[in-house]
């Protein structure tokens, strides 16, 4: 449920965080509409810029996504060796694919969307993220990722999950088979990387996840970035590996100063990178209590 009242937008939503509501003061509605698949909203607001608001939930907002687009993509992508081939699963708004093709590994991306209005309402109103949707690398498919997955079975280096909150449509890929449904679409030593919520709203869904996660990859681990826009402020990727020695902490590609900023990244670092998967004490202790933290 989200409500804008007196010029403010708020964002209501009391299964997955109860008791609390973010707000943004609204310059102008730029688009309202209902897809097939849910409620797409965006706003042009005061200060955090124009913003994607799917089913009531804020999704991104110009002021601050790269910190989650470029987290997403190059955790993944600076853990492996050789990165040529690329799934990303949602991320309709072209972010996380303007990502990955900056990648100077990746040779081939393909990109499953469900919604094809986000993707052309992102296009009309979010050209600064939607521009990854005019590489050249970039294989963009209007559909199921599921299917898409079973039928494109050992094609992937690293499988990107770009989704929306545990509820409406996405809520399939928060499952234990959707995890071993990545496991069968990878390469040897293939890696994943998937949206995992903030451990200040529930943390034991998160290890909940992780363990889905361990059950199909023997190595796991989660990561933070800091996203105002986000509820609390504060969200995580839960990664798997199919490589057992495989140490998320130390990127196997580091990118000298010159490259991040011939990259355009603002936020994503070889040394962000490694703090990212340094958790407070009390988060690492309930995640890793049963094997050494990674």
């Amino acid at each position: 449920m989200d409500a804008i009242h007196s010029g403010w937008f708020s964002e209501i939503q009391n299964d997955l965080w109860p008791g609390q509501s973010f707000s943004l003061k609204v310059k102008k509605i730029l688009h309202e509409e209902k897809s097939k698949f849910q409620k797409i909203k965006i706003l042009d607001t005061e200060s955090y810029g124009r913003c994607l608001i799917l089913d009531g939930i804020i999704q991104c907002t110009t002021r601050d996504e790269f910190a989650y687009q470029e987290m997403i993509a190059f955790l993944p992508l600076c853990c492996h060796p050789n990165p040529k081939k690329v799934l990303i699963v949602g991320g309709g708004d072209g972010g996380v694919s303007r990502e990955v093709v900056k990648h100077p590994l990746v040779e081939e991306v393909y990109q499953v969307e469900i919604d094809d209005r986000v993707i052309e309402l992102s296009k009309k109103y979010l050209p600064t993220m939607a521009c990854g949707f005019n590489d050249k690398k970039l294989n963009l498919v209007v559909g199921d990722g599921f299917e898409y997955m079973r039928t494109n079975q050992r094609k992937f280096d690293v499988i990107i999950t770009d989704s929306s909150d545990p509820i409406g449509p996405a809520i399939s890929l928060f499952q234990e088979d959707y995890y071993k449904l990545m496991k069968n679409s990878l390469r040897e030593g293939g890696i994943i990387c998937s949206q995992g919520g903030s451990f200040w709203l529930d943390y034991t869904y998160i290890k909940k996840q992780m363990l889905n996660c361990s059950i199909h990859f023997p190595r796991v681990a989660y990561a933070v970035t800091s996203v105002p826009s986000y509820p609390c402020g504060q969200i995580g990727f839960v990664i798997g590996c199919l490589d057992k020695s495989s140490d998320f902490k130390d990127p196997v590609t580091k990118f000298s100063s010159s490259e991040i900023d011939a990259m355009n990244l603002k936020y994503y670092s070889s040394k962000i990178h490694s703090s990212a998967f340094t958790l407070p004490r009390w988060i690492e202790k309930n995640f890793y209590e049963n094997e050494n933290p990674i």
